[in-house]
């Protein structure tokens, strides 16, 4: 009898997360290009950080919903990108909001998106440990 091949990232509870990893990827990339277009000189680094995190979200979608080999690294450095992005901007947004005059996907921790980006790659990497293929189910290590 074969043991069962370990669950992919982007199988069961895994779609959910690909499907808000998409939205979140879509909404912060589409507003980050139409606050770039139209008042870029307003706040530059504000709207620089809200592209380079949707940038990061659509890396991030892609490499779950394919989650195998290599995509499964490029998930995991995604993630933990995010995660450093969300949590050093927030904190820089709360220190110097001078520096942050309009929102960013990743300022206050992601207040105007419902906190959303703080939580999601804490989502995202649990559910990485959980679906790594050295895992044999019902194991305990």
């Amino acid at each position: 009898m074969t043991a069962p091949s370990p669950r992919r990232a982007s199988e069961g509870f895994g779609r959910v997360v690909v499907f808000v990893y998409g939205l979140l990827a879509l909404a912060a990339t589409a507003r980050a290009l139409s606050q770039i277009a139209t008042r870029f000189d307003s706040a530059p680094l504000a709207y620089s950080l809200s592209l380079f995190s949707g940038l990061v979200y659509i890396v991030a979608t892609v490499a779950l919903a394919r989650s195998s080999g290599r995509w499964r690294t490029v998930a995991w450095v995604a993630i933990s990108i995010e995660l450093v992005g969300v949590l050093v901007v927030g904190a820089l947004s709360l220190a110097a909001p001078q520096d942050f005059p309009d929102e960013t996907v990743w300022s206050q921790f992601g207040a105007g998106y419902g906190y959303v980006p703080l939580v999601l790659p804490v989502v995202g990497l649990v559910l990485l440990w959980r679906t790594r293929g050295d895992r044999v189910p019902g194991s305990t290590h």
